[in-house]
């Protein structure tokens, strides 16, 4: 069963109107056909319920990933920024092994991509989105972003809708959270 690579998640996250929400689904799929689980929870609140993450990616790699960044954050005090920037750092000084995984963490002011390969993106529109169905998710998301009386929870439910009814890999079993 080791070589079996498990596909997991979509992660969506909208900025909109001062509200960040993060949603992503519950699925786990083990190689291209059977699903594996259906409730995984890949977005969970951290630092006193004052960051949302959500992770996408190689399972124990993005586990990883996501307790080195909640370890940095700790260490500066809940600044997210300077929290993934000195964990990118870790790969440029330490040599560390990349990690197969991408984050996306929020709090009130900034929302960033964070890789496993050490580097941080700050989405230019408030849109973002990571995991097998990332694209179909961040497409679905930039098309609603400006219909009026859309919320970025509405926009973020309805994008991963979306992308659960083309992508495989995700399915309609949402956690939702907004900071």
């Amino acid at each position: 069963m080791s070589n079996i690579e498990f596909h997991s998640t979509t992660i969506c996250a909208v900025k909109k109107d001062g509200v960040t929400v993060v949603a992503g689904d519950g699925q786990v799929t083990m190689g291209e056909s059977v699903v594996f689980k259906g409730n995984a929870k890949k977005v969970k609140r951290i630092y006193g319920g004052k960051v949302v993450v959500g992770f996408a990616g190689s399972v124990a790699d993005a586990f990883s990933l996501s307790e080195k960044f909640e370890k940095m954050l700790q260490k500066y005090s809940g600044n997210l920024m300077r929290a993934a920037v000195e964990l990118t750092e870790l790969w440029r000084s330490d040599r560390q092994r990349k990690l197969e995984a991408m984050l996306i963490a929020a709090d009130k002011d900034n929302l960033l991509i964070i890789s496993g390969n050490g580097d941080v993106i700050d989405p230019e529109d408030g849109v973002c989105a990571i995991g097998s169905g990332g694209n179909f998710a961040l497409a679905a998301a930039r098309a609603l972003y400006d219909i009026e009386g859309y919320t970025a929870e509405m926009i973020a439910r309805k994008a991963m809708k979306i992308a659960g009814d083309i992508c495989i890999f995700t399915n309609g079993n949402l956690t939702v959270e907004e900071v």
